[in-house]
């Protein structure tokens, strides 16, 4: 099924860094798809916010004249919350440690998003 595979992405992910802590794919309109979050952290929350940064931060790179985004990245003193669309109608975030390799991870995000967008 095309969930165990969803899942699966997101588990290698996490597991790909000890930094990667979380990650989850959400629909554009704030449904969670699949994910990979410790326990604790509301799904809805998760999927909602991610998915109205990611439209907000394309509508700024727009009318800001920067293009179309690549990510949005969020970093607070506990980590980072970082998004970036999967295919047209998805959006990935994960969540890393403060200290995270962040070129590492990005390298493993766009793997990551490009998988999952294949399977959209």
């Amino acid at each position: 099924m095309r969930t165990d595979s969803f899942q699966q992405i997101l588990e290698d992910l996490n597991s790909s860094s000890a930094d990667v802590e979380a990650s989850a794919l959400i629909s554009n309109d704030g449904l969670m798809i699949a994910s990979a979050l410790p326990t604790g952290i509301d799904e809805d929350r998760v999927g909602a916010m991610s998915a109205a940064l990611l439209s907000l931060g394309d509508r700024a790179g727009r009318e800001l004249a920067r293009g179309s985004i690549d990510r949005i990245m969020i970093q607070g003193e506990k980590g980072y919350v970082i998004m970036t669309s999967s295919g047209e109608e998805a959006v990935l975030t994960i969540m890393a440690k403060p200290n995270a390799k962040l070129g590492l991870i990005f390298l493993d995000i766009k793997r990551a998003s490009e998988a999952l967008a294949k399977l959209i």
